[in-house]
């Protein structure tokens, strides 16, 4: 798999569960993406969060990532 069919494959399934849940743990991306290591899956979320498709989110003790603009803290904003 090339790095854009990976993009492609996470916002799918980000988009597929938002509906119950908006913001996921790191693990749950290399879950996502089970042929590739870890650390390759890091690297790549990290480039989607310099691109603006994904974004963090951190409660002061645990960091979050989900769809750039999706999840309750942007819905209150509206």
């Amino acid at each position: 798999m090339t790095d854009e069919e990976i993009k492609k494959l996470i916002v799918e399934a980000l988009e597929s569960k938002s509906k119950t849940k908006s913001k996921f743990y790191l693990k749950d991306f290399y879950a996502m993406v089970p042929d590739k290591k870890p650390r390759e899956v890091k690297n790549l979320v990290n480039k989607m969060v310099q691109e603006g498709t994904l974004e963090y989110w951190s409660s002061g003790s645990t960091t979050l990532i989900g769809l750039k603009g999706m999840g309750k803290q942007h819905q209150e904003e509206d």
